[in-house]
């Protein structure tokens, strides 16, 4: 990753599922498989993965970070086909060991993807598949129009993220990324999330970008944002306008899985 260690907000991680956040992956997983979590934190869809594949399974969750692990050895860490390490997805070791090896929005703080999908290969056994979702932060949409503070906010956001070498198109570049490491089978599956004013999980997913504000805003570099902008003014503005006048919220985001080839 880049030398700026990006920290995720446990908030937004713990309101996560699999049926909801990981949706493809969901569709995938069958008792018995074995499958590699990068990124996990919380742990919230990796505990749903280890439902899906039950007790003749077994699901390995890593992340960088050791707070994020703690809270998820707390809360999921008695599952008996679950255990999270410390880990890193430019430093996996693991080799053939796995059926399916996925990471959700997690490519997308990492400065060499390519390097990571290509230790995510190796860990797969040979047939298995790697089930990747992630961001076109470029392309998400909210209607109405926010409000020009949070605009302000959200290009100082692309542009740190563009300034720590981390993709702002991550999704839309993956499946090339995948034939490159040797993929084979390579399909890209819209996974948008969309959040509406009246529908059922509006409440719940509305708030991503106020808490992202509140956790990022700290992160950005001094002078990030436009001169007397400031963080704390920007979330009481935001979650205003969300509580008033946000419609329709999409996250604009892709699964793209890729299937390691048999050895013969």
């Amino acid at each position: 990753m880049s030398s700026q260690q990006h920290r995720s907000d446990p908030r937004i991680l713990g309101r996560r599922t699999l049926a909801e956040h990981h949706r493809h992956l969901a569709a995938l997983l069958r008792p018995g498989l074995s499958v590699l979590d990068v990124g996990c934190g919380t742990g919230s869809i990796t505990a749903g993965i280890a439902r899906a594949v039950g007790a003749a399974g077994s699901v390995v969750g890593i992340d960088r970070d050791e707070h994020l692990l703690a809270l998820a050895r707390e809360e999921h860490g008695s599952r008996g086909n679950l255990r999270f390490e410390s880990g890193d997805a430019l430093q996996l070791e693991a080799r053939e060991q796995f059926d399916i090896v996925t990471a959700a929005r997690t490519l997308q703080w990492v400065g060499n993807p390519a390097d990571a999908i290509a230790r995510m290969r190796r860990a797969a056994k040979p047939g298995g598949l790697l089930v990747v979702l992630d961001f076109d932060h470029e392309e998400n949409r909210w209607e109405p129009v926010p409000p020009a503070e949070f605009l302000a906010f959200y290009q100082a956001f692309l542009a740190w993220r563009e300034g720590n070498g981390w993709d702002n198109r991550m999704a839309s570049h993956l499946p090339a990324l995948f034939r490159d490491a040797g993929l084979r089978e390579v399909a890209s599956h819209p996974s948008d999330e969309t959040a509406r004013r009246g529908e059922a999980g509006f409440a719940g997913a509305a708030p991503l970008w106020a808490d992202t504000i509140e956790s990022v805003g700290s992160q950005l570099p001094v002078g990030g944002l436009p001169r007397g902008l400031q963080i704390a003014e920007v979330s009481r503005i935001y979650r205003a306008w969300i509580e008033n006048d946000l419609q329709v919220q999409t996250l604009s985001m892709r699964t793209v899985v890729g299937r390691v080839p048999d050895r013969f």
